[in-house]
């Protein structure tokens, strides 16, 4: 993209937050507020950044939330924060690399609360910034940005609460992990077939396409392999967790009315936030906007399966 190229691009995103900060003064009507202060919302890397600031704005709608968070003391410390502002808010340690932890969390939340209606994945890592495209902790960044949604996702599907206006999962992802993306697609046009075609996407073939590109890292040959080249660690995390969600809209289908589930993502933008080592464009809290909103849409028509980015919808 040539300097005007990125001119006009700057232009129409900054005129696209303008218009949605305008739609954000808008109060939701009470008919189409299908949560109350009994629906309860986990959300994860829930103590600073996007996830902090969505368990803030959810909480600011009125819904009950956990603040999830690796280290137990800064998730006490950001909840307390919130309670000083009147908001109903919680807090527990949770690490999603950690089975024994998750499964305490489990326990923890079908005690206190007999389940949940949300689950916000914001949990994530990434170690480069600026022009940096280094690997050297790719293998962190697959567990915890793929490996560690996953499992948070095949494990609190089982405590979901019944509702009739569904419960909801939402991934906060990237659109560098758009598998047709302009600038950072997968070189491998056979590759790139198989994970846009419903028929051939599979658990086995997201998890063996990092699986791939882990054991390349480790032989030195995956800057030849046609992987994106932009963050290649961190975009392809967040490719397989867009595949991942659109897998479990199949998976999740034919739930029964009462007992059905909305699976989403959506990419918050590159926002100021230690993750970007503050180099972002956007705050936090404009960040987090358009998650909160996908959450919050009304249960009719059902949304699941979809891929979002400044309330509006774009391709995977």
């Amino acid at each position: 993209m040539g300097r005007k190229g990125k001119k006009r691009a700057k232009e129409r995103r900054i005129q696209r937050l303008q218009e949605i900060s305008e739609l954000r003064k808008i109060p939701y009507p009470p008919l189409q507020r299908w949560w109350s202060s009994e629906t309860v919302a986990v959300v994860t890397g829930a103590n600073r950044g996007i996830g902090y600031e969505i368990a803030r704005q959810l909480a600011g709608h009125g819904l009950c939330v956990i603040l999830a968070s690796r280290d137990a003391d800064r998730g006490r410390e950001a909840a307390d924060g919130l309670r000083e502002q009147g908001l109903n808010v919680d807090s527990h340690q949770l690490d999603v690399l950690d089975a024994a932890s998750v499964e305490s969390f489990v326990k923890w939340v079908v005690l206190k609360y007999g389940g949940l209606d949300i689950l916000v994945n914001s949990a994530g890592v990434n170690f480069n910034v600026g022009s940096n495209n280094s690997v050297e902790f790719a293998e962190k960044v697959i567990a915890t940005n793929y490996n560690g949604t996953k499992q948070m996702i095949e494990t609190m599907i089982p405590i979901m609460k019944p509702s009739a206006s569904g419960a909801r999962i939402l991934n906060v992802s990237s659109r560098l992990g758009r598998v047709n993306g302009r600038r950072n697609r997968v070189g491998d046009t056979n590759l790139r077939e198989q994970l846009l075609r419903d028929d051939c996407l599979s658990e086995e073939l997201i998890d063996g396409m990092v699986a791939k590109f882990i054991e390349q890292v480790k032989q030195g040959s995956w800057a030849s392999k046609g992987w994106p080249q932009t963050f290649t660690d961190y975009s392809l995390s967040k490719l397989a967790v867009n595949a991942y969600t659109r897998l479990m809209v199949r998976r999740l289908s034919s739930r029964p009315e009462g007992q059905k589930i909305y699976i989403n993502c959506y990419c918050p933008g590159w926002v100021k936030t230690a993750m970007t080592a503050w180099e972002g464009n956007i705050s936090a809290e404009e960040g987090a906007d358009t998650g909160v909103w996908v959450i919050l849409l009304p249960s009719q028509p059902a949304i699941t399966g979809r891929f979002f980015a400044e309330r509006r919808e774009i391709s995977f």
